[in-house]
């Protein structure tokens, strides 16, 4: 489960916002996480409530996920479409030569905070 060490790294940039900032408390934190990212949302929140109660700066911090749909294009049709629900080829024209716009994304969107 790798959920774990992507929680501590954000853990360590919200602290290093925080610290840069002079921040005393964390409210919640939002996560842009892609649909294909690899990361499991329900790992990283079980992940989350474990490790923020450990950090006097977070505990009880929210933990706000707003999910990335992955869409992929084709470069022969010029199309783009539902990468979930369609794989590597793309549904209009059959075609391999495709890649991915976007669903892979993890980033820190916005720190609430005091």
């Amino acid at each position: 489960m790798h959920e774990l060490g992507v929680v501590f790294h954000v853990i360590d940039n919200v602290k290093e916002v925080c610290q840069e900032n002079e921040l005393t408390k964390v409210s919640s934190v939002t996560i842009q996480l892609g649909t294909v990212s690899a990361v499991i949302p329900s790992y990283l929140k079980d992940c989350w409530k474990w490790a923020v109660e450990r950090e006097e700066l977070m505990k009880g911090c929210a933990l706000v996920i707003e999910p990335i749909e992955a869409i992929t294009f084709c470069e022969d049709c010029k199309s783009e479409y539902d990468t979930i629900k369609h794989g590597k080829i793309c549904p209009n024209c059959g075609s391999e030569h495709t890649y991915l716009l976007q669903g892979n994304e993890f980033m820190i969107k916005e720190i609430e905070a005091c």
